[in-house]
């Protein structure tokens, strides 16, 4: 039976402002799932909850049904969460195949000679073997953020929280990414949970997505069922365009 990170009710509060209100949401491995919604929303809020960066006010978060809620982000991710963030967040000054080395070091999962195998590797599943020796620093932002992705793989993650990972990407790098991402859904039979404002992208990608405003889930379900919610098109879509392909 695959494994399943559980957000039931959760709630998260900053000096009497609601980020979170009751919200309620499941990703199994092997499921890639969409979260969506206006900015400032939630959504980075609940990744953060999720991720151990912050204690939700309220409910429960659970990883195949054992309680994680409020505990630290560096247990979380040895037990298999692993995020990546809005602002791109490596070393600059070592070379791309130096950072997914270190994560993979890191996560204690294979030993130094084993960790540059896998990150060459990796980064080729990413697109960017041919700037393996290039600093992070140099590399364009499309590759920074493939990069990223690359190093949270390396930790070996069973659920894979992507915040904004098409942020800055023009259609063509979207579309290169899409193709990751389905592909470590197939390889390594990890959850996905991608927060993006590239509608096309999450259209085409997700089984299942979720839609917040105001710290609510208004909507959730297929994409296409999303995609013609009313209430989505009035948050978030809005009218007048041409319904999921319009990019933020």
């Amino acid at each position: 039976m695959a494994g399943l990170l559980e957000v039931v009710d959760v709630s998260k509060s900053f000096a009497g402002v609601h980020a979170l209100q009751g919200v309620t949401l499941r990703i199994r491995e092997g499921a890639i799932v969409g979260l969506i919604g206006p900015n400032g929303s939630g959504k980075t809020t609940l990744l953060n909850c999720v991720a151990g960066a912050f204690a939700p006010t309220g409910g429960k978060i659970s990883l195949d049904g054992e309680p994680i809620a409020g505990r630290p982000a560096y247990d979380l991710a040895s037990n298999g969460i692993v995020r990546t963030f809005q602002n791109v967040r490596l070393f600059d000054r070592l070379t791309a195949l130096q950072n997914v080395e270190i994560s993979a070091i890191a996560a204690g999962k294979v030993g130094r000679t084993e960790a540059r195998t896998r990150a060459k590797q990796l980064l080729a599943q990413v697109g960017i073997a041919e700037h393996e020796d290039r600093y992070a620093a140099t590399l364009s932002y499309g590759d920074q953020r493939r990069l990223e992705l690359a190093r949270a793989l390396a930790a070996g993650p069973r659920f894979l929280l992507l915040d904004e990972p098409a942020a800055g990407m023009n259609e063509t790098e979207s579309e290169q990414l899409r193709g990751s991402i389905d592909g470590i859904r197939h390889e390594r039979d990890c959850g996905v949970l991608v927060v993006d404002h590239d509608l096309r992208l999450i259209m085409r990608l997700c089984d299942h997505i979720f839609v917040l405003n105001e710290g609510r889930v208004i909507s959730e379900g297929k994409p296409e069922a999303v995609r013609r919610d009313p209430a989505v098109i009035a948050a978030y879509i809005g009218e007048g365009t041409e319904q999921g392909k319009e990019r933020e």
